[in-house]
């Protein structure tokens, strides 16, 4: 598979390869580590926003697209660190794409509930007429042409399964439902697959044709056709239930993949932690351990439970000074970790400290 290089990354193609190496949990000369340096010249200023609205400036293709290559250049991209970028409507866009009314933030979007009840399911539709589809298809277009050796595209914040039907409902209903009226459920989460994988597969048709490799939010940039799977409503769920609701449809899920970084989100999901070891579908968990719960060194326990059960492990925000916890209690294999440093120097550093770990312990 050709992939379309860098042009300002001479080595471009090993960082590739260290991460399709991660899924395999295999070492080829140190652990995977990301680390993007702000430039402090800020050459390239970010264009400013004239909008009217909040959904004005989400939409505008044109300044999104201006804005994500502006971010790209005034980045330093070290170690495995490759520059890429998401056109991005916000976590409820598949929902959205079967009706409803997303409403956008600064930061984020979420989507009104608009399923009144569950008899009323079969109504609904994926819809490629729909705004946000249509919104997101010229935005794709926008972001891989400006992206042209400059950056690689990733696919957009897809959530599916159990997270798209609290969309549909929202998260009290959803409670409820989960005792109520469970079959719908089940049922639904094996209809709106499809969709999903359709919508999926709709991404990587476009990404292959460009000879781009598969990215997304989390930032692993891999030729393999890997997929983030979720379910953020669990935290309010017992084990048992979970297992009875959603596994299944969970890990058939992760079987139209090669491989899976599931997203593990807050405290309250670590109930699920151990049912989710034994998925063999599942390659390694990236677990989010949210604000004012700590950095990734006060979650080591948590950490070696993954990797005692064979999976890997993504740390999206490592600390320099967490360095040698985190490489004297674990182990390098199937580690993929970004790590915040404010200089040049000091990602370098990092990067020699990580090279030593591997070829110390692989």
């Amino acid at each position: 598979m050709d992939i379309m290089p860098i042009h300002k990354i001479d080595d471009w193609e090993m960082r590739i390869k260290r991460q399709d190496a991660f899924w395999d949990k295999e070492i080829l000369d140190r652990p995977v580590v990301c680390i993007e340096v702000p430039d402090p010249q800020h050459v390239n200023s970010l264009p400013i926003s004239t909008h009217t609205s909040l959904t004005e400036r989400w939409t505008d293709i044109s300044y999104q697209t201006d804005t994500a290559l502006a971010r790209v250049r005034n980045t330093t991209y070290m170690g495995d660190a490759l520059p890429i970028a998401c056109p991005n409507l916000g976590p409820d866009f598949f929902c959205a794409c079967f009706g409803g009314t997303l409403q956008f933030q600064e930061e984020t979007s979420y989507i009104e509930p608009f399923l009144s009840k569950w008899s009323d399911y079969q109504t609904l539709s994926f819809n490629k007429k729909n705004e946000y589809f249509l919104i997101m298809e010229e935005m794709y277009s926008a972001f891989m042409d400006a992206g042209d050796g400059e950056f690689y595209t990733g696919w957009p914040d897809i959530h599916t399964g159990a997270d798209a039907l609290v969309g549909f409902r929202g998260p009290m209903n959803m409670n409820f439902d989960v005792i109520d009226s469970r079959d719908e459920i089940v049922n639904a989460l094996i209809d709106i697959m499809q969709d999903f994988f359709n919508l999926y597969n709709h991404y990587f048709d476009k990404l292959s044709s460009k000879k781009q490799p598969i990215t997304g939010w989390p930032g692993i940039v891999s030729k393999r056709k890997w997929h983030v799977p979720s379910n953020d409503f669990s935290c309010m769920i017992s084990n048992t239930m979970f297992e009875e609701i959603f596994l299944d449809p969970l890990v058939e899920e992760m079987r139209h993949m090669e491989n899976n970084l599931y997203h593990l989100d807050g405290p309250g999901a670590l109930t699920h932690l151990d049912t989710l070891l034994t998925i063999k579908e599942l390659d390694a968990i990236q677990w989010v351990y949210g604000a004012g719960n700590g950095r990734a060194s006060d979650h080591i326990p948590i950490y070696q439970r993954i990797q005692s059960a064979g999976k890997g492990i993504q740390m999206s925000e490592v600390f320099p000074d967490e360095i040698k916890a985190l490489t004297t209690h674990l182990s390098p294999k199937g580690v993929w970790m970004k790590v915040n440093c404010a200089t040049i120097d000091e990602a370098e550093y990092v990067v020699k400290k990580i090279s030593s770990w591997g070829a110390r312990k692989s």
